[in-house]
């Protein structure tokens, strides 16, 4: 029986996927599993009987990766579960930009009492015409499970896509409209596109994507669109842009002191993903990873440990270890099951920059004895019995 705490409210739909050998404690320091949400685990005591954690939703920022790592602890996310609420609300935000919805909806409300404010609207709507979307070029940086159903929508729409990635995998590629023009510099998706919109995860390497120098390069009265998180984007330096005529609006779904009010700037409250269907779709697969990942071992888009995948073990058992990415370490491993005649009948090792992941079915049931040897080895962070 495998513990599960939910350290968010998680989706029915998704808990009803756990099956008898599972049950939900509200003591933390018991799981073995953990379902997340948004809630900030970076100072959480981790439990040593802790195997995994699931974020329902793509983002992993409140997470500790290195140090769950470090513990052999897989963390997953759900990537393109929430694509396409998220893809919606981008294409809604091109059309608030592009037209004077949102003053025009504010002014109605101040005239709310104004006996004939049918008769003043058609004066006044002139305040509030825009341009239509429809011919525009729309610059996509990131072309993942977001991005590329935005650049297929966008073109669906009548616009003229542009795409950079310079690390786009193959599934997205084959998802991708034929239509997309793929551009090999993202400098000129800010010298040419009327629209630019940032899919891409935060991390190091990629905060500030949109700065200064980037708005720089843009056209004149560019709209930026942030629907991946806010430190993408350099906001001073797009509150500049906007002052010098440089940036016309600039669309976010992150609310924050520099943005929130400011002129030139539609801030939504991250309502990207806030739809039952995402939900839903994020706690399906967060629930179907760990799953997997219990009883099997498999490790399927985890940001933390490498893809590894064995299927259902059909042998006496299965041993899975987390290790230091160095040399002689399978030697090590093959090693102790010899030195006790246990036979390995199949085997996989995966790994992500540091980490290493090693997956062995063998055919006689392993020992407690055996995992301890195996965590007494230099580089190993953890071995568990997942089938024995």
């Amino acid at each position: 029986m495998f513990k599960i705490n939910c350290l968010n409210p998680i989706s029915k739909v998704g808990l009803e996927r756990l099956t008898a050998d599972y049950s939900l404690t509200d003591n933390v320091a018991e799981a073995e599993g953990i379902l997340v949400r948004s809630a900030v685990m970076h100072d959480m005591d981790l439990p040593d009987g802790l195997l995994a954690v699931a974020r329902a939703g793509a983002g992993t920022n409140n997470i500790p990766l290195d140090k769950c790592a470090e513990k052999g602890i897989v963390v997953f996310n759900t990537p393109g579960a929430n694509a396409n609420g998220v893809k919606e609300l981008v294409i809604a935000g091109m059309l608030l930009a592009s037209r004077g919805i949102v003053d025009g909806i504010e002014w109605v409300k101040a005239s709310a009492s104004d006996e004939n404010i049918a008769k003043a609207a058609e004066k006044e709507k002139k305040k509030f015409a825009g341009t239509e979307i429809m011919g525009k070029k729309l610059g996509v940086i990131g072309l993942g499970a977001i991005g590329a159903k935005v650049a297929n929508a966008a073109v669906s729409l009548g616009m003229e896509v542009y795409g950079y990635d310079p690390y786009m995998s193959i599934n997205a590629a084959w998802s991708l409209s034929s239509s997309v023009k793929h551009v090999l510099n993202v400098e000129d998706i800010y010298s040419q596109c009327d629209f630019i919109t940032i899919h891409v995860p935060l991390m190091d390497s990629t905060k500030n994507t949109i700065d200064e120098a980037a708005v720089e390069k843009m056209k004149d009265g560019a709209v930026i669109l942030n629907f991946a998180r806010d430190l993408l984007v350099d906001e001073k330096a797009v509150l500049e842009g906007i002052k010098s005529g440089k940036v016309r609006c600039y669309v976010s779904d992150f609310p924050n002191p520099v943005t929130a009010g400011q002129k030139g700037c539609i801030v939504i409250p991250h309502l990207g993903a806030s739809t039952e269907e995402a939900e839903d779709n994020c706690a399906k697969m967060a629930v179907e990873e760990m799953m997997d990942y219990l009883e099997n071992g498999n490790i399927r888009n985890s940001v933390n440990y490498p893809a590894c995948d064995m299927g259902v073990c059909t042998n006496a058992g299965r041993v899975a270890i987390f290790h230091k990415n160095i040399a002689n370490m399978i030697t090590k491993f093959t090693a102790e099951f010899g030195q006790k005649g246990v036979n390995i009948s199949d085997m996989m090792n995966k790994s992500k920059g540091e980490v290493a992941y090693t997956m062995l079915d063998v055919e006689e049931a392993p020992t407690a004895e055996i995992i301890e040897a195996l965590e007494k080895i230099d580089g190993v962070f953890r071995a568990r019995i997942v089938k024995g």
